[in-house]
């Protein structure tokens, strides 16, 4: 059975807070755009399927990195210049990781994780 965790992340300048391909990037405004495409992309297979169709081989992706967790939420707000996030889910560190990455680049830090 997978561990809930709670992720805490934060985002220095949220501006700036673009993946490195446009077509998976998130492309909100705020704090709730943010933690709605977050949200969004733990939740369903949509912005991996996205990714996925992209590879030179996509029938060799591997199909761990599909997972998704419905239940997963994410909620954001501005703390001084940058943004605090939120995350629960029960997807391993390697899985939001890699769909952080496709959404907003290298902005993100994780600050703290904790069994939810």
């Amino acid at each position: 059975m997978p561990i809930r965790s709670h992720y805490y992340l934060s985002i220095a300048d949220l501006a700036k807070a673009r993946g490195p391909v446009p077509a998976l990037s998130f492309d909100g405004a705020g704090p709730d755009d943010l933690a709605v495409a977050v949200q969004d992309a733990m939740r369903t297979p949509a912005l991996f399927e996205r990714w996925r169709a992209m590879q030179d081989e996509p029938d060799d992706v591997d199909p761990a990195l599909a997972v998704v967790d419905p239940a997963a939420s994410a909620s954001a707000r501005v703390d001084d210049l940058r943004i605090d996030m939120d995350l629960i889910t029960d997807l391993p560190m390697s899985i939001v990781r890699h769909r952080l990455n496709l959404l907003i680049g290298p902005s993100w830090q994780l600050r703290d994780m904790r069994k939810a």
